[in-house]
């Protein structure tokens, strides 16, 4: 299947490890630019490397308000266009209500929320028909997770924000939708799951739950990214997708 992918322009945030990096990953293999973005610039340098020459590391904290104006204009000066972002962030700390502080709240807030806004708005106002803005949120949309506090504030609240601009963007065919990964086997989760006491236990009572019995792959991810951000998914408009191996038992 030829996801129409050749030669489109995206933007992705976070893109130097994880989820970001599967997504930006797939997009290039398709024939897709990708401008990768990470707060370090010698890990956004590597990231785009290691993709080849159809990606551009750099460097940016999504909590600063110049960040979305100048990673729209990277992309219009190193492939000549901007087709759509996808908007990845690291998770906020973990911890339970008493333990996160106004302080890390407060900077969650900057970096994974308001962030995460102004890049889909500035966005907004840059993409033509056919353009895609994609939220990487979590399975904590629908479910609030044990020990992600910070995390099930936020995320519901983005997705609520992603259903409102796919109505408002939808009459101009631009599409918004959203990815929500539940235990992707990423640092980041192993990092979770080495919180408790017993890791390979906590991981296999997990595993448990999920229908398919074992965690997803980050290239797993990575396909659905690409696919969602693709001509070839353009019927698609204000869906919040599990990618989770079935673990979230709803409809």
């Amino acid at each position: 299947m030829d996801l129409g992918l050749k030669d489109r322009v995206y933007v992705v945030t976070g893109a130097t490890r994880g989820l970001g990096n599967a997504a930006a990953r797939e997009l290039v293999a398709d024939g897709a630019k990708v401008i990768v973005t990470g707060r370090d610039e010698k890990s956004a340098a590597d990231a785009a490397s290691a993709l080849g020459p159809n990606a551009v590391g750099v460097a940016s904290d999504n909590g600063d308000p110049a960040t979305a104006s100048r990673l729209v204009a990277a992309a219009h000066e190193h492939f000549g266009g901007f087709d759509g972002i996808l908007i990845s962030v690291g998770g906020p700390p973990p911890g339970f209500v008493a333990d996160n502080t106004d302080e890390q709240w407060t900077a969650a807030f900057d970096s994974v929320f308001l962030g995460a806004v102004r890049l889909a708005r500035t966005a907004a106002a840059e993409l033509g028909e056919g353009g895609v803005i994609g939220f990487v949120l979590s399975g904590s949309v629908h479910e609030p997770i044990p020990g992600l506090t910070i995390s099930n504030g936020l995320r519901p609240g983005l997705a609520g924000f992603a259903k409102s601009l796919a109505d408002e963007l939808g009459p101009r065919g631009i599409r918004v939708l959203g990815l929500l990964p539940s235990r992707i086997d990423t640092d980041r989760v192993r990092e979770l799951d080495g919180l408790s006491a017993d890791p390979e236990a906590t991981r296999a009572a997990n595993e448990a739950r999920i229908p398919l019995r074992r965690y997803g792959t980050p290239e797993e991810f990575g396909r659905a990214a690409a696919f969602l951000l693709s001509p070839a998914a353009s019927y698609l408009t204000g869906i919040m997708l599990p990618v989770d191996g079935g673990m979230r038992h709803g409809f």
